[in-house]
């Protein structure tokens, strides 16, 4: 299986907009830090990428 998301990835949390950092990968969760320095693991399917907007 393909990982969802790599170490070093900043991620969102989908229930409220947190955004962490990707510090391990389990199979189907991963560790996070979040920006209020707590630690978790939480499922691939709570999460997703960043979107970084482009700048023009």
């Amino acid at each position: 299986m393909i990982a969802m998301f790599r170490i070093g990835d900043r991620v969102v949390f989908v229930v409220d907009g947190t955004i962490g950092i990707v510090m391990g990968t389990d199979e189907d969760r991963c560790h996070i830090v979040w920006e209020d320095f707590f630690a978790s693991w939480e499922k691939n399917e709570m999460l997703r990428k960043e979107e970084i907007p482009s700048v023009l």
